[in-house]
């Protein structure tokens, strides 16, 4: 698995790269945000971690420039105690977050959990199912939404939240089971985590019709995809 670290601080950088190495990652280091969406753009990688403080371009600017262009799974790195910067990086299409000075092994037990779920997701998709309500198209074999046929770019996580939803449409859909099926990981109390996916899955799908809309909250124990009746 092909691994790019984003982060100016160059000593981090070779501890985690020598950690990941061992635990049989090939990584790769950059030191600015710049020079991440470069390396992207030349290559193939299957996650990014990313720091938000960095020269040149800051984390946050980063993952805004290659979310016009990539789906590529991201974790990033925040502050410790910055719960505004895991709020923002959420919102901005980031997967998953990790607050420094990390544990090597819970960065390992993230990188693992957000690749599994992409992976997985795709390797059990049936190719003929398709996902089709109300002008919403998901296409799982090909990890692709459209609206209206017009197509809608989710991340990762977005996309299986949509995924796990449109499967139970008209169901409750509880917050423990998409914590652990489409973030990897069991709830934790006050983990805004899925709200924050849920809030970009809204914006970029918008209601079905003024007073409807997609996505129900069952406030304290979950979510439910709505099925409206098309005219």
């Amino acid at each position: 698995m092909n691994l790019l670290i984003a982060d100016d601080d160059i000593e981090l950088c070779q501890l985690l790269k020598d950690y990941l190495s061992q635990e049989n990652f090939d990584v790769e280091c950059v030191y600015d945000g710049e020079s991440a969406i470069t390396k992207i753009s030349q290559q193939s990688f299957d996650l990014l971690i990313l720091d938000v403080m960095m020269p040149l371009k800051s984390g946050f600017e980063t993952l805004t420039e290659i979310r016009r262009n990539s789906a590529l799974p991201i974790i990033m790195l925040t502050a410790r105690g910055e719960k505004i910067d895991r709020i923002v990086g959420l919102e901005m299409g980031a997967d998953d977050y990790l607050a420094k000075p990390c544990d090597p092994r819970e960065l390992v037990a993230r990188i693992r959990a957000v690749t599994r779920r992409t992976q997985a997701s795709i390797l059990t998709s049936n190719p003929t199912t398709v996902l089709t309500i109300n002008r919403v198209c998901l296409d799982p074999t090909n990890r692709q939404v459209t609206l209206n046929q017009q197509m809608i770019d989710l991340t990762s996580t977005e996309f299986d939240l949509l995924k796990i939803l449109m499967e139970n449409a008209g169901k409750l859909v509880s917050r423990d089971a998409i914590s652990e099926n489409c973030l990897g990981k069991k709830l934790q109390p006050f983990d805004r985590s899925i709200d924050m996916h849920l809030s970009n899955v809204r914006k970029k799908l918008g209601a079905f019709s003024p007073q409807k809309p997609r996505i129900k909250t069952i406030r304290g124990s979950g979510y439910q995809y709505l099925v409206w009746p098309e005219k």
